[in-house]
């Protein structure tokens, strides 16, 4: 069985670490050994939340994400790669965070478990169903190719504002990356019907187990999606 996880990321110290030693270990099987997203530093980041899948049988960390909220005092990690090749990165992230935006960030999965579809379907459901905890009025993200169409899919749109029409040559010069923008994550306006359902669903069932449907079958999991301290805006 695998159970989601979310939580502030300075709440959780010791998952924090079990997260960041999964995410290393599949970049490296990827041959990715130096990434902006990869940066620690988020740990010790008030306005950094976490959504984790781990095995029940293990406890080990499979899969997993965050989601960055933007302030003026700790760039998003898109921030910082994307200004490396496009400045206009900045003034967009501004905009959005007018109404509060947040990137999701470091999404991985292991390759263990690849082929249920836990992190490029479920996780980024998850991702989008405590949006609505945190109030954000908008969500953004730099997905790699694999992980473009389930995001659209599920609401997303290319932010053709910055890059080459919203794509980058990213975190190597032989992967391309695409800047994508949810403008309404909470009525989800641009979701496929089933998605839409499915994150409105899980966002009005935050603490529940499912039987979910994946490419092997049908598996078990177990979501504890309630955020402890989702008031970010208090340490404004």
């Amino acid at each position: 069985m695998f159970k989601f996880k979310a939580f502030r990321a300075i709440d959780e110290p010791v998952r924090c670490e079990r997260f960041v030693k999964g995410h290393a270990d599949v970049l490296r099987q990827y041959g990715v050994t130096k990434v902006t997203s990869s940066n620690n530093d988020w740990m010790f980041n008030p306005f950094v939340y976490v959504v984790t899948v781990e095995l029940e049988e293990t406890g080990e960390i499979v899969s997993g994400l965050r989601i960055h909220i933007a302030h003026p005092n700790y760039p998003l990690p898109m921030e910082m790669a994307v200004s490396q090749v496009d400045h206009k990165i900045f003034e967009l992230v501004k905009q959005y965070s007018k109404e509060g935006t947040g990137e999701v960030s470091g999404l991985w999965n292991s390759k263990s478990i690849s082929g249920y579809g836990v992190g490029a379907v479920l996780l980024i459901r998850a991702g989008i169903a405590i949006a609505s905890q945190l109030k954000l009025g908008s969500l953004l993200a730099l997905v790699a190719e694999y992980t473009l169409k389930p995001s659209l899919q599920k609401g997303f749109e290319i932010e053709e504002g910055i890059g080459n029409s919203g794509t980058f040559f990213y975190p190597k010069l032989d992967l391309v990356a695409t800047s994508i923008v949810m403008k309404d994550p909470y009525n989800l306006p641009m979701a496929e019907a089933h998605e839409r359902e499915t994150i409105q669903d899980l966002r009005n069932n935050l603490q529940c187990s499912k039987t979910e449907i994946g490419p092997r079958g049908e598996f078990l999991v177990e979501y504890d999606l309630v955020i402890s301290n989702p008031d970010w805006r208090k340490d404004v």
